[in-house]
């Protein structure tokens, strides 16, 4: 029990310490909204195409749906990270970007076991990461050049506390509240090069707009799920859930500074437009279902489906962003040949392979913005533990209709450790 105590305090204290400053890998994309979500699921939903809303699992936390975690029976720890690399091109070019970030810490433990689980968690929502850049010529001066570059950076963090309930022994509910913080960095320069007619030096005027967004708020969401076991065949088992994240209004604190640097980089003169200057912005509801079927401990096929309703989002500092209603969905599969098998340790390991897709919320050059995934996964045990990889290669966006598109594959690293706390020992 100590090792994991341990285990959960340090992943903790260094997670927290690198949470704020994880980005994903560049892509134009980010630009848009609060940056790139990340959903709800961990490493092992990963490997099913990201599904979890309507499968449970007594191994692992649910994240998606908090009615599931009335299946943790023990206390249960997870910690992850992903690896993302992102190939971005636009038809003549092309940028190869990667990055790693610790991903998510989760903790669920039994109040009362089988009956009622709670869970704690430190998770990212969204991160912006991008850098687009223009050259251009000043007019009537054909030794002049203008640069103009935006770069953007941070994200959203979220604190969540979560309590599931079973309320029968077929039916279980679930509620979530979610304590969002973080900021939203833009930088936008314009670098003008031209020469001095007197001594044909070359004269660089750098001024740099810098815009920062603090944001934070609570908010929160429910979640439902049912079952039916031996429907046709002994053990076997179908399942069906539903969760909602109702809407929020989101506060923010803008700072909006205009430097002018030289050319090395250094700040020689600063104004600030707008001092913490309060705005609020609505978080659009959402809401998903899931369904599942199979063998509990064997095998099991799920399917997802969440919608989010942006076309309510009035845009950070009431900038209008084309938005639409974005849809989410994936179908996974989980096979376990012998998860109590002594003599081969492969027929212990868990396997999974999905595929995912999901219509982003925002329009760019007047079209959907479209992703398409594939899936897989293993859980690797170790004792009561497990060590849980999985692998996603996809594309997002296409050239012809939004300009650019990205080929990339996540690699997604995580460990959960399962133990007995808070449960009084007794001793002859």
């Amino acid at each position: 029990m100590l090792h994991i105590k341990r285990s959960f305090l340090l992943c903790f204290a260094v997670f927290a310490a690198n949470l704020a400053s994880g980005q994903v890998a560049n892509s134009p994309f980010s630009t848009f909204g609060l940056g790139d979500t990340y959903g709800n699921g961990l490493a092992q939903h990963q490997g099913m195409g990201g599904v979890g809303i309507g499968n449970p699992s007594s191994w692992y936390i649910n994240n998606q749906n908090p009615a599931l975690l009335t299946y943790n029976f023990v206390t249960t720890f997870q910690a992850g990270m992903i690896l993302e690399n992102r190939t971005i091109n636009d038809g003549s070019t092309s940028l190869k970007t990667g990055t790693g970030n610790l991903n998510y810490l989760v903790l669920a433990f039994p109040i009362k076991s089988g009956k009622w689980t709670t869970s704690l968690g430190l998770t990212p929502f969204s991160s912006a990461n991008y850098k687009l850049t223009t050259v251009g010529k000043v007019l009537n001066d054909v030794s002049s050049t203008i640069t103009s570059q935006q770069t953007g950076s941070g994200g959203l963090n979220q604190f969540y506390w979560a309590n599931g309930v079973r309320v029968h022994k077929n039916v279980a509910v679930g509620f979530r509240a979610n304590y969002l913080f973080g900021s939203l960095d833009s930088e936008k320069t314009q670098t003008i090069s031209f020469l001095n007619p007197q001594d044909a030096r070359l004269l660089i005027y750098q001024p740099l707009l810098l815009d920062k967004n603090f944001i934070k708020n609570f908010t929160f969401s429910t979640g439902v799920y049912f079952h039916k076991d031996s429907l046709t065949k002994k053990n076997f088992r179908v399942g069906g859930g539903f969760v909602y994240d109702f809407g929020a209004k989101l506060n923010s604190s803008r700072v909006l500074r205009i430097d002018q640097r030289s050319i090395r980089g250094n700040i020689v003169d600063s104004t600030t437009l707008i001092n913490n200057e309060p705005s609020s912005f609505n978080l659009p509801q959402s809401f998903g279902v899931g369904i599942s079927a199979g063998i509990p401990g064997r095998w099991t096929v799920a399917g997802d489906v969440t919608i989010s309703d942006y076309t309510v989002f009035n845009g950070l500092n009431n900038v209008s962003v084309p938005t639409t209603k974005g849809i989410r969905g994936g179908l996974g599969l989980e096979y376990i040949p012998n998860q109590t098998s002594s003599s081969s340790y492969l027929r212990r390991v868990t396997y999974r392979t999905g595929v995912s897709y999901e219509r982003y919320p925002y329009l760019v050059n007047g079209n959907e913005v479209k992703d398409l995934g594939i899936n897989f996964g293993v859980s690797l045990p170790v004792g009561i533990s497990t060590l849980d990889l999985s692998l996603k290669i996809g594309k997002r966006g296409s050239i012809t209709e939004n300009s650019i598109d990205e080929n990339y594959f996540k690699l997604y690293f995580g460990m959960t450790f399962n133990d007995r706390w808070f449960i009084k020992r007794k001793f002859d």
